[in-house]
């Protein structure tokens, strides 16, 4: 009551291949290598990706003076 023996994977893939054919199988292999191929290309797309500087104020808390923008830099932005 195990594990199937060889003879017995044999047929399950026999009906899986009758069932399915090999066409769609090899398809469906084929598909899930362009999918795997576009995640590892948009894994080394992330990895160039400079980040950004994060927020320095957070409304209702008080920003430090060390990052705080000086009056002269609030100016030139607006």
């Amino acid at each position: 009551m195990g594990s199937f023996s060889l003879m017995h994977w044999v047929i399950v893939l026999l009906v899986v291949m009758l069932l399915f054919g090999g066409g769609r199988i090899s398809g469906l292999m084929g598909d899930v290598a362009k999918g795997i191929k576009s995640f590892k290309k948009g894994m080394e797309d992330d990895d160039d990706v400079v980040p950004t500087k994060p927020a320095t104020r957070i409304e209702g808390h008080r920003v430090p003076e060390q990052d705080a923008p000086t009056a002269t830099e609030e100016k030139t932005k607006a």
